[in-house]
């Protein structure tokens, strides 16, 4: 038996894994080496800046040779590449941490956050894109137009201030936009890491209700932005399978309208499904400002105040585990594709 033919007998998505695993490895060399030279361009030096003004040459050649910022790049890469192999993606200059440690610790935050606001964002937009399409004169069809427009032209630090204003400082409905939770409120022990799931199993209510409650700002700037991109791609792949001959033949037949929505709905996975995994991606590159500007301390509060200090491994690190998360959610985009749409061929 060869071993095309031992692959062809694995299970559809164990093939389908397989096969994204096969280039998994050389994408993520090719993120190290890139990373590492761009980020080796950022201007400041990381010893002065730790050191300050008043340092002396000495005490910054010391620095330096003690950080290895003084070796040829060739070295400097070998050196942290054998690193990243051993699970060491070395010691932020500032916080004086492992980086991976300080990873760690702002991962849950950040997972929570885009989680709720893409589930949020899956929600409005196929509702929006469905309604718009199967009552194409409505109120929501005219808004849906003029809501993918302006979705799309409106940056997301600029939609987390204007609602931190009007919900917050004006109309007050809004917590406080600073942190994860109340400051006066002790967070349970870290089981999943989120604090909407963790405060229930501690059954803390009221920090539970903080928690959900400075969710509400940050998720809903995410979710109103992306949104759009994702409404208007569903409009379009829906309509296509909405107005098709088996969905009129369907409805001749005497289907009712919502199973005729639900079949329609089913054909249009597959390219949800890649939008969907692509925004899924994208929302931890948006989260680096919303989380700034909500003061989230997740990891894109960390890769902000690594740019900030030069601070060369803990910016690597952030642009190692980003790279890492977005190929998964890449895979499982594949995975559940290719479930979607048994045409495909691995």
């Amino acid at each position: 038996m060869t071993l095309r033919t031992s692959l062809r007998s694995l299970p559809r998505p164990l093939r389908i894994v397989l096969a994204r695993l096969s280039i998994l490895i050389p994408q993520m060399f090719g993120v190290l080496l890139a990373t590492f030279l761009l980020i080796r361009l950022l201007p400041g030096d990381p010893a002065l800046l730790m050191l300050g003004n008043m340092a002396t040459p000495e005490q910054i050649a010391n620095l330096r040779e003690r950080l290895g910022l003084n070796g040829s790049l060739w070295s400097q890469f070998t050196s942290y590449l054998s690193t990243v192999v051993h699970g060491d993606l070395g010691t932020s200059m500032f916080t004086a941490n492992p980086v991976a440690v300080d990873l760690l610790d702002r991962v849950p935050a950040t997972l929570e956050l885009i989680t709720y606001a893409m589930l949020l964002t899956i929600v409005v937009s196929l509702s929006l894109a469905v309604v718009s399409v199967v009552k194409p004169r409505g109120f929501v069809s005219r808004f849906s137009k003029v809501y993918g427009l302006a979705a799309g032209a409106v940056p997301d630090f600029w939609v987390g201030l204007l609602l931190i204003y009007f919900l917050f400082y004006v109309a007050g409905i809004a917590p406080a936009p600073f942190g994860r939770i109340d400051a006066i409120m002790s967070a349970p022990p870290a089981v999943t890491g989120f604090l909407t799931i963790d405060t229930l199993l501690a059954g803390d209510t009221a920090a539970f209700a903080s928690a959900v409650g400075r969710l509400c700002l940050p998720v809903l700037t995410l979710a109103i932005v992306n949104a759009g991109a994702l409404m208007k791609m569903t409009q379009i792949v829906f309509a296509d399978n909405y107005r098709s001959e088996y969905i009129r033949h369907a409805r001749a037949s005497g289907l009712s309208e919502r199973q005729l929505i639900k079949s329609a709905l089913r054909n249009s996975l597959p390219p949800i499904i890649t939008m969907v995994g692509f925004l899924f991606g994208f929302l931890l590159g948006a989260a680096v400002l919303v989380e700034t500007i909500f003061a989230w301390g997740g990891l894109g509060q960390y890769a902000v105040s690594a740019v900030m200090n030069s601070d060369y491994p803990a910016l690597q690190g952030f642009v190692l585990v980003a790279a890492a998360f977005i190929l998964i959610v890449y895979t499982v985009v594949d995975v559940l594709y290719g479930i979607a749409d048994p045409r495909i061929e691995v």
